[in-house]
């Protein structure tokens, strides 16, 4: 009996992962994942086709294939948001060699996955009182800020894309303010993603050192900024890297909070992206949920959601694959 396959792909900026899975329910199981670097190639197409030309697997038998990318997705295509790509369903499903092609949005992606991972792929920062029937809210935090929400119907959750990273920063605090009116004045308006993200953490240590860091070496590239901050923020060899990162968590659990307000999501808030896993110590010393949480009147509504950290860095390609599984298994 030939094994039916599925495609996924989770398109970045910097890399992209192609992967071919099983359609075992509810998670589909790897078979071979490759990853590739992104610029490489000048379409997506060609790098489908180069990681089907090379497999072991028998390509012959892929029955749907759904990738997520960084960007909006419109009725077939999708614009990137830090790739000079369009990608279109109808170059992907020739490439891919079937008519079952999906395109989601990668935050999207990352979502389906979490109705499918286990305890090992997941760090609770707060267990609350979860709710198997209730809602849940995805926060991603990377190069930019990804929000997407499940809905929980017909016994499962749903999710549904969100471009809320573009919301406009709430300022709480007096050096919130001052720092809201320095970025004003450099971009002419200030969202959640100029803060609570990579490019965030840079703009929060040039405002903190009123410039550069004199430790940083003179030919850092502006997307090692953020890990020059935070490793000399938890080291506490800089202090104004330690305040950029303490207002880094601090608007990170708030804007968490503000979006859990929203929504009140009894089933959790899932912390997603390339950031979370990588400052574990500081989530968990209290700072995150404080700011998550304070939020009178809804302090005790705020206590009762589980909060957790996304372990996985393929949550996205896995989130991919259950889109295919979905799309093969429609009549």
């Amino acid at each position: 009996m030939v094994m039916r396959m599925l495609l996924a792909g989770d398109l970045g900026g910097t890399k992209t992962l192609l992967g071919l899975f099983s359609s075992r329910r509810p998670r589909p199981e790897p078979l071979d994942i490759r990853e590739f670097v992104t610029l490489d190639y000048p379409d997506l197409p060609s790098m489908v086709r180069e990681f089907l030309r090379t497999t072991t697997a028998d390509t012959d038998a892929v029955r749907a294939a759904a990738f997520g990318v960084a960007g909006l997705v419109g009725e077939g295509e999708a614009v990137l948001t830090n790739v000079p790509w369009r990608v279109e369903v109808a170059s992907l499903e020739a490439a891919a060699g079937t008519p079952r092609v999906a395109l989601v949005n990668d935050v999207e992606a990352m979502a389906w996955s979490i109705a499918v991972l286990d305890g090992t792929e997941l760090e609770t920062l707060q267990a609350g009182t979860a709710d198997a029937d209730g809602n849940a809210v995805l926060v991603s935090a990377g190069t930019g800020l990804g929000q997407a929400f499940l809905y929980y119907r017909d016994g499962r959750l749903w999710p549904t894309p969100s471009e809320g990273g573009h919301c406009d920063f709430a300022a709480r605090t007096a050096r919130e303010l001052a720092l809201v009116a320095e970025l004003a004045s450099r971009f002419g308006r200030v969202d959640v993603e100029r803060v609570v993200s990579g490019q965030g953490i840079v703009n929060l240590a040039e405002f903190t050192h009123r410039g550069r860091c004199d430790a940083w070496p003179t030919d850092v590239d502006p997307t090692d900024v953020p890990a020059y901050v935070s490793s000399q923020a938890m080291a506490g060899t800089c202090q104004a890297c330690v305040e950029a990162f303490d207002m880094f968590v601090e608007a990170f659990g708030a804007v968490a909070g503000n979006i859990a307000v929203q929504t009140i999501p009894r089933g959790g808030v899932f912390l997603g992206g390339g950031i979370p896993p990588k400052i574990l110590p500081a989530l968990r010393d209290g700072r995150f949920l404080r700011a998550f949480t304070a939020k009178p009147p809804m302090v005790g509504l705020l206590e009762t959601v589980p909060v957790h950290v996304i372990l996985n860095d393929r949550a996205g390609l896995v989130g991919a694959s259950v889109v295919a599984r979905r799309l093969a298994e429609e009549r």
